[in-house]
C-alpha cells in the first residue's frame, strides 16, 4: 500500500547540518521517465504526471536544468576513448547502469561487479558509507587485486557529489591496484571532482564548477518522489519531498505544487511496487 500521508519526517526537524541553501544552479537527473514508461506506458496517468512535474521545475528557467542519461552518456564517451577495462565496480545500482549503458557503445566494461554501498545521515549532522549487502567495502573489494587478468580497474558511479563514496572506494584499494584504477562519473561538482582525481585519472560528464549546495546542486528525479533519496541510520528512508524545507530551497515560490506532484507520483509508483 501506498503511504502518500506518512508523516514529513518521522526523526522530527531535520538537523541543521542538513538544510539545503537555494543553490544558483540545480541539476535534476531524468532516472524515472525510462522506468515509468516501461512499467505504466507513455499514455498513462503517471507519465502525464511527471511530465508535467518536470515541465514545472522547469519553469524556473536556467536556474534549473533537467539532464537526461543519454546527454550525460554522449558527454562520458567524448571525452574517451579507453581500452576495454578488465574488471570496472559500478557503485549501487546506479553505478552498475552507468557502466552497463556506456559499455553498449563503447565496449569498455565488458565485466561489471556492483558494489552494494550508499550514504546515509548519522543523525547528527553529518553523513557516513555504509553497505548495503552483508560484506562491508573492505569484504567486497577483498581479492579484486588477485584475480588473474585484472590489469587495468574503472571505478563507476553516476554522481561524484561530496566525494565521500567514490573516495572511500578508491582509498581501499591496494595501491598497485589503485595505480590501475580509472574512475568514470555522468556528472560531479568540480571540486569533488579535483578531489578524486589526485587518486586516480577520472572522466566526468557534466562538471559543474562553484562551491557545493551554495553556486550548484545535483539531485535525482528518482530521490524527488521515490523513498530513497535520504537515507537516515535506523530509520525508513525519505523521499525529498518529505523534507520540505528542501523542496522550498530548491524550488522557491512553487514548492507546494511540487510536493503536491510528488505525492501523486509517490502513489503511483510505490503502490504498484
Amino acid at each position: 500500500m501506498a503511504q502518500a500521508e506518512r508523516p514529513l519526517d518521522e526523526a522530527g526537524p531535520a538537523h541543521p547540518a542538513y538544510a539545503q541553501p537555494t543553490p544558483r544552479l540545480l541539476y535534476v537527473h531524468d532516472d524515472l521517465s525510462s522506468d515509468v514508461i516501461r512499467r505504466f506506458g507513455a499514455d498513462s496517468t503517471a507519465a502525464d504526471l511527471l511530465h508535467a512535474l518536470f515541465a514545472l521545475l522547469s519553469r524556473s528557467g536556467d536556474r534549473v536544468v533537467i539532464l537526461t542519461m543519454a546527454e550525460q552518456i554522449d558527454l562520458v564517451i567524448s571525452r574517451g576513448p579507453h581500452p576495454p577495462f578488465d574488471l570496472a565496480l559500478g557503485i549501487a545500482r546506479a553505478g552498475e547502469r552507468v557502466a552497463q549503458a556506456l559499455h553498449l557503445q563503447t565496449g569498455w566494461f565488458p565485466h561489471v561487479r556492483r558494489l552494494g554501498l550508499t550514504r546515509e545521515e548519522d543523525g547528527r549532522g553529518d553523513y557516513r558509507l555504509v553497505s548495503t549487502v552483508a560484506a562491508p567495502l573492505a569484504a567486497q573489494l577483498d581479492g579484486i587485486d588477485g584475480l588473474e587478468g585484472v590489469g587495468s580497474l574503472a571505478v563507476v558511479d553516476d554522481t561524484v557529489f561530496s566525494g565521500l563514496t567514490m573516495r572511500s572506494v578508491l582509498e581501499a584499494l591496494p595501491p598497485p591496484l589503485l595505480a590501475r584504477t580509472h574512475a568514470f562519473c555522468l556528472r560531479g561538482i568540480g571540486e569533488s571532482i579535483a578531489g578524486v582525481a589526485r587518486l586516480c585519472p577520472v572522466t566526468a560528464g557534466v562538471v559543474a564548477p562553484g562551491r557545493m549546495l551554495e553556486d550548484v546542486s545535483f539531485i535525482n528525479a528518482s530521490g524527488l518522489v521515490l523513498r530513497v533519496g535520504i537515507r537516515r541510520h535506523g530509520q525508513p528512508p525519505l523521499a525529498f519531498f518529505d523534507r520540505p524545507d528542501w523542496i522550498r530551497a530548491w524550488f522557491p515560490d512553487r514548492d507546494g505544487e511540487v510536493i503536491g506532484l510528488c505525492r501523486r507520483l509517490n502513489a503511483l509508483l510505490e503502490a504498484e511496487a
